[in-house]
This record gives structure tokens, sequence and C-alpha cells, in this order.
């Protein structure tokens, strides 16, 4: 089987046949579904056609497999949901004890009451919890929550906070959305008090919450989380961490925890079940109360085979210490990728910045070279060579640093590829496809 990486003297010539499978497959696809895929950021929106694998057959640990049977180290893990690792076998083996027993029942399931008790015990905010399916269910139960509770209408907020009409309607793909949904939420900048201030006093009174993903890739000002969320109550606003990302992969468990801050509600889900579909609304007691009354409910929402590796994943962290282990080999390469993207002369040119558990690498336009002819030169060249890489590093406990140290070699020969493109000022006679165009933006 292909191991994803041809001999070394082999550069960015056509090598369609290498994605045959793939990309024939995309015209099946698309026949059925809109994009071929049934989320954006797995489509070829992200994924250049005949230069990049479409569909993943299979994962093994830090690996995937392609159609086409190329394997790649994968830190796209599936948008961050993967943090054990491919088919890990402790979530594997609590799935399967709980498919014995079923899946969905007419009644609540135990379960839910377990998982939920290690969630209160981990998680800085959490005094109740609510469980539903994708991240998107989360914020907005969130939303709903605080503006039941404030008897408020408009909303604050910073980051991408899923599919939903008030957090998506921001955005340029806004289509569908009413005006008036639109209208009562406004988006503020990280890291600028002094807009969010502004923004605040434009409608005194209204803002029944301020959300923000409290990580965007630097460093904010020190005491910035707390001085937003002094803002958000004297506002008389709930302060509310979209911690989809973020929990249960920083080393400390949350941002909450790592700066010091606890929120009045937060949202959790990709990094807590390996893959399985579920997410969380936790908060304080006073606000969470009113989910007896707030319609917040999902016939799959105490589905009990994710809540089983649920359970898994949060015992594995307490007792095998995984995001120690997270935290050193994404360290391992994000310095080691900062090292070799100076030492190809590239630092004014290529930055990867966050944490060592969710980085991301981002490229600058430069005169007649756009970041989305190097971004799409940038997925050819990692994928020609086994990494899948859409721009960002999803590390998980299954990256050991052997892994990282493949993908670093990797690194080292495509940023040599980059650097051609960069010197000569063009990608023309590098790219093997159609440069890729932004799907949209929401993090500044």
């Amino acid at each position: 089987m292909d191991d994803g990486r041809p001999p070394k003297e082999q550069s960015a010539r056509p090598n369609s046949r290498r994605y045959d499978a793939s990309t024939k497959f995309l015209e099946r696809a698309e026949r059925v579904i809109p994009l071929g895929s049934q989320t954006f950021s797995k489509s070829k929106t992200q994924l250049p056609i005949g230069a990049a694998p479409l569909f993943v057959e299979r994962g093994e640990g830090p690996y995937v497999f392609d159609l086409d049977g190329n394997r790649y180290i994968d830190f796209v893990c599936s948008l961050g949901a993967i943090t054990m690792g491919h088919g890990d076998p402790d979530v594997m083996a609590a799935v399967q004890k709980q498919l014995q027993s079923g899946v969905v029942f007419s009644l609540a399931h135990p379960l839910e009451t377990y998982v939920a008790e290690k969630i209160v015990d981990m998680i800085p905010c959490a005094e109740k919890v609510r469980f539903g399916k994708n991240g998107s269910d989360a914020t907005s139960g969130c939303i709903r929550v605080a503006r039941g509770f404030t008897r408020r209408d408009r909303i604050a907020m910073c980051g991408y906070h899923g599919w939903q009409d008030w957090s998506i309607g921001t955005t340029a793909r806004d289509l569908g959305i009413p005006k008036a949904t639109k209208d009562l939420t406004h988006t503020f900048p990280y890291d600028d008090l002094d807009a969010l201030k502004k923004l605040l006093d434009s409608h005194p009174g209204e803002f029944a919450a301020i959300i923000m993903e409290p990580v965007a890739f630097t460093n904010p000002q020190p005491g910035y989380h707390a001085a937003v969320m002094e803002l958000a109550h004297k506002a008389g606003a709930l302060f509310v961490f979209d911690e989809v990302v973020t929990g249960f992969r920083f080393k400390e468990g949350s941002s909450q925890a790592r700066f010091g801050v606890t929120p009045d509600l937060c949202a959790l889900g990709k990094g807590m079940a390996n893959g399985f579909p579920i997410s969380v609304v936790a908060g304080r007691d006073e606000v969470m109360r009113l989910m007896e009354e707030v319609f917040f409910s999902f016939t799959m929402g105490g589905e009990a085979i994710s809540l089983a590796a649920a359970d898994a994943v949060l015992t594995k962290i307490k007792t095998h210490n995984t995001l120690d282990t997270i935290a050193t080999n994404g360290t391992r390469l994000l310095d080691g990728f900062r090292a070799r993207i100076a030492t190809h002369g590239l630092s004014d040119v290529i930055a990867c910045n966050g944490d060592p558990s969710w980085s991301v690498i981002t490229i600058k336009d430069l005169p007649g070279l756009s970041q989305w002819e190097l971004k799409t030169l940038w997925i050819q060249e990692t994928a020609r060579r086994g990494v899948l890489n859409i721009g960002i590093h999803f590390i998980g406990a299954s990256h050991t640093a052997a892994v990282i140290d493949e993908a670093l070699a990797v690194y080292d020969e495509v940023l040599g590829v980059v650097k051609q493109a960069v010197d000569a000022g063009s990608v023309a006679d590098l790219l093997e496809c159609e440069p890729l165009k932004p799907l949209f933006r929401v993090r500044t």
C-alpha cells in the first residue's frame, strides 16, 4: 500500500492517478449531495480537486486512508473531534459494550448522569449539564438560555459558533437567514476591549449575552477575558465561552482553567467523545435551572453510544495524562515547524500560531501571489507526501513523537517548494489545480 510519500526528487508534476478514485467518486457524490459532502470544511471548497484526496475510507490511530489506498498523517482529525486517535481501543471497547445493551431508549439512561457528573467535576463553570449532538446545538442552547434568563434579544459574538441563524447570519454565508434575525447579532474583534464597550454602549440594556471563542491563535492582553466578563455583567448580559474546540483539548482541560475565568455558561463538544456525536451546554445552577422551561430537547440527546464514548474519553483524560501527551507532541510540532520556516527564509510569509493542541498556519499575500494560491500549493504538496493538512493542526494522543518527526520531514520538503514559488512570484509552474477560494472569515 502507498504510504503517501513519493521519491524525494519528485516535485509538483501532475499526479492525477494518485487521486483517481476520489475524483471519480466526487462526480457520483455530487449527483445526490450538494458539494458531495455534509460539511463545508470537508468538501472541495477546502481541498483542491485532483491535487488532494476528497474522500476518506478508514482511520487508524494518527492516520487516515483515502479511496485510492494512500495513507496520510491526519492533522484535520475530523475538524478537531478526534483527540485519542482513530479507533482508540479504550473508546471502542466502551462503545462495543454499550452496543450490547442498546443505543437509544424510551427513558433516560444512567450514562447521562455519569457523564454529567464527570463534566461537573472537570469544567469550572459546570454546575448542571445538558447534552446535544453538535457544537451548534450547544452554542445555540447557551444563547436561548441567556435570552430566557435576561429577557433580552441582542447577542455580541467573537469567533465561529456554528451554523444556526443567529451566528452564521453574521458571515457571507447568510443566504436564507431573515434580516430581523441577523440584526440581533453583533460581532466584535478579539482582544479589543474598547470596541466591545462601544458596541455594548450602542444598545444599552439590550444584550442578552456575550459569546466568544476564548482563543484566537494569538495571546490576548493579560486579564482580557476577565475584563470581557466584567463588561458583560455590567451590561446585564451573561458571559458565554464557546469551548466546543478547546474543551478537553487544552492541557488544563478548558480555557476557563487556563485563564482563571469562570463564565456563566459554556458550550463543549468536539474533544469529548473521540468522534462520536455529542455536545454540552454547561453552566451555573441559577441559569441552567431555566433548562426546565427553555425548550432544548432531542430524541437523540441521551443517545447512549456517544455517552459511552464520552465516558471513556473523560476517564482516559484523567487516568492516562493524555492532555499532557497532546501538549508535549504539539509543542514538538510547533517548534520544529517554526524552525524549518526560518531555515527556508519564509518567516515573513508563513507562520504557525496557537496552542500546541490546536494551531493554525497563516500565509500572507505577496505581490502577484495570493495566500490562497500558496495555501493550495501547500495542501497539494503535503498531501502528495502523505500529510493531510488544510492549514490547521489538531493534535491527538496518537500523534507520537515519531509521527510528528515524520510530518516535519515532509514539511521541510514542502517549504522548499513554497520557497520556489515565492522566489518566482508565481505558482504557475507548480500548481496542478485551480486555487482555492475563501469559505468565509470569522476569527478576527
